[in-house]
C-alpha cells in the first residue's frame, strides 16, 4: 500500500498493530503516538529529542517510544535512514505484559537499544505481521519481544488535578477550541501559570498538545471510512490542507494513507 514518497504503510495481519517501512529525509515536529511505537533503524542514522532525553539511534539499533510520548525525529545527514515500524494499541502490549509480570502498568524504558538478538525477535514479529501468517506465530513473537523490552513503570507523583483535568477536557473533545484564558480559570491559575504547568507536565504547550489529539482523533476516523473532509471538520481542523499539513508533520504521510482501501 503506498503512501507518501519514502513511506510505506503495510497491510497488517494482526489486529491492534500497525507497521510502516519508511526510507526518507524527513523531518519529523514535535508529535505523540496513542499507541506503543517500536523500530528497527536499517540504514543511517537519526536523532530524537523523548520523553527521556535526546538520543542517536545507528543501523542495527531499535527504537521505541510510549503513548503520549512527545517525540520528534531527524536523520543526521542529508541521506536520511530507512527504518521500520510497528505500532502497537496498548491493550495487546499490556495484555502480553501482565503474562510476563503481574505488575499494573509497563513501559519502555529505553529509547534506544543496541541487541543483535532483540533486533532478530522484532524482525520475527515484523515479518510475521505483516506476511498475514496464523495467529499463534504473531502472539509468539509479540511475547518473546515484549518480555525483553518491557519493564515496570516506576512511580511518579500524580499530576496537578487541575491540569489533568485540562488535559482530559482536550482528549474528551478534541474538536473543540477552548481559549488558553478559559482553561486557566477552570484550573485556578493566570495564563501564564497554566501556560508552564501544561506544559511541564505533558511535553507540549496547549494548542500543540490539542493539534496532536485532533490528528489522532482524524487517524480514527479516516480509518473508520469517513471521508478526508468530514474527519477533518469532525476534529476541529480549519480545513482538509490543515490536517494533510498536520498529519504529515506528525506522522510522516498523508491522511489518504490510512484511508480504508
Amino acid at each position: 500500500m503506498k503512501t507518501r514518497p519514502g513511506f510505506e504503510l503495510l497491510r497488517s495481519g494482526v489486529a491492534g498493530i500497525e507497521a510502516v517501512a519508511a526510507d526518507s529525509a524527513h523531518a519529523f515536529g514535535r508529535h505523540t503516538h496513542e499507541q506503543f511505537g517500536i523500530g528497527l533503524i536499517e540504514r543511517g542514522a537519526q536523532k530524537s529529542a523523548s520523553g527521556r532525553g535526546v538520543v542517536e539511534a545507528c543501523a542495527g539499533d531499535l527504537i521505541t517510544v510510549n503513548p503520549g510520548e512527545v517525540h520528534d525525529g531527524k536523520p543526521v545527514d542529508a541521506t536520511g535512514r530507512r527504518w521500520r515500524m510497528l505500532y502497537l494499541d496498548p491493550a495487546p502490549v499490556l495484555d502480553a505484559a501482565r503474562d510476563i509480570a503481574p505488575c499494573a502498568s509497563f513501559e519502555f524504558t529505553a529509547p534506544v537499544l543496541r541487541d543483535a538478538a532483540l533486533s532478530l525477535r522484532f524482525r520475527s514479529l515484523f515479518d510475521a505481521t505483516t506476511a498475514g501468517g496464523d495467529a499463534l506465530q504473531s502472539e509468539t513473537a509479540l511475547l518473546a519481544l515484549i518480555a525483553q523490552l518491557l519493564r515496570p513503570t516506576p512511580q511518579h507523583a500524580a499530576p496537578v488535578a487541575s491540569i489533568a483535568l485540562a488535559r482530559e477536557r482536550i482528549d474528551d473533545d478534541p474538536a473543540a477550541a477552548p481559549t488558553l484564558a478559559a482553561l486557566a480559570a477552570e484550573a485556578g491559575l493566570s495564563r501564564y501559570q497554566f501556560l508552564r504547568a501544561f506544559t511541564r507536565l505533558t511535553g507540549l504547550p496547549p494548542h500543540a498538545y490539542l493539534l496532536q489529539r485532533r490528528v489522532q482523533h482524524a487517524r480514527q476516523l479516516v480509518r473508520r471510512g469517513l471521508p478526508l473532509a468530514d474527519a477533518a471538520a469532525a476534529s476541529g481542523f480549519a480545513d482538509q490542507s490543515h490536517m494533510t499539513r498536520c498529519f504529515v508533520r506528525s506522522l510522516g504521510m498523508t491522511p489518504g494513507a490510512f484511508a480504508r482501501p
